[in-house]
C-alpha cells in the first residue's frame, strides 16, 4: 500500500510542477504539448489508484458487514 501511495504522491508532485510552468509562460508550443500530454497519462494512472482504492475499501466494509454479530 505504501508503494501505492507514494506513486499517487508522486504522480501529483509533477502534475503540480508542470501546472507551475504553464502558469510561469515558459514554454514554448511544443514543450506546453509534451507536458500536457504527460499530464494526461498522470491523471489516467491517478484515477485508475483511486478506482482500485475505492474497490479495496468497499470488500473492506462488506466483509466488515459478513461478520456475525456479538
Amino acid at each position: 500500500m505504501t508503494k501505492k501511495k507514494s506513486e499517487y504522491a508522486d504522480a501529483v508532485a509533477e502534475m503540480e510542477q508542470i501546472l507551475a510552468l504553464i502558469e510561469s509562460d515558459g514554454l514554448s508550443m511544443d514543450e506546453l504539448s509534451e507536458k500536457l500530454n504527460r499530464v494526461s497519462v498522470l491523471l489516467k494512472s491517478c484515477k485508475s489508484k483511486l478506482f482500485e482504492t475505492e474497490k479495496e475499501i468497499e470488500q473492506i466494509i462488506q466483509s466488515m458487514d459478513d461478520r456475525p454479530a456479538r
